[in-house]
């Protein structure tokens, strides 16, 4: 298995940053390895979504249940189908002093072992990579 967390303070808003976790099909702009996206179902609280990723020759389409809250500015992803044995994946958005709290939670494992022993030799620098990605995307959004 392999798990990360991280607890990060940005000077946005938390419906700012929910929003922009929740804007699927955007991820292939500014998202490290993500090669596409679409979203299949887009409901009032859940999405599914199927996302592409790549990285050097390995290239895998894989699709999520998106789960989200508003409300409480939480978004939890579970895998649907795909390349993995399971991926669990959560945000969490709160106030901060005029700014955002953000909580991420990453674990997944993939049912090739081959795949997995390379991502758990690059993991905490691509999940590194990814978080910085959506930090920087949000400066690009809603940056001064």
């Amino acid at each position: 298995m392999t798990k990360h967390f991280e607890k990060r303070i940005v000077p946005y808003n938390p419906k700012n940053m929910f929003d922009l976790v929740l804007d699927i099909e955007k991820y292939p702009e500014f998202l490290p390895w993500c090669l596409a996206s679409r979203v299949v179902v887009n409901n009032k609280d859940f999405i599914l979504a199927d996302l592409m990723i790549g990285f050097q020759v390995f290239r895998e389409k894989f699709r999520s249940n998106v789960k989200y809250d508003p409300k409480n500015m939480v978004i939890e992803v579970s895998y649907e189908d795909g390349p993995f044995k399971f991926l669990t994946n959560k945000w969490e958005f709160k106030n901060y002093n005029d700014k955002c709290s953000v909580y991420f939670y990453l674990d997944f494992e993939f049912k090739n072992k081959f795949f997995q022993s390379i991502m758990e030799k690059l993991f905490s620098e691509a999940v590194k990579k990814m978080v910085a990605a959506f930090e920087q995307r949000a400066d690009k959004l809603y940056g001064n």
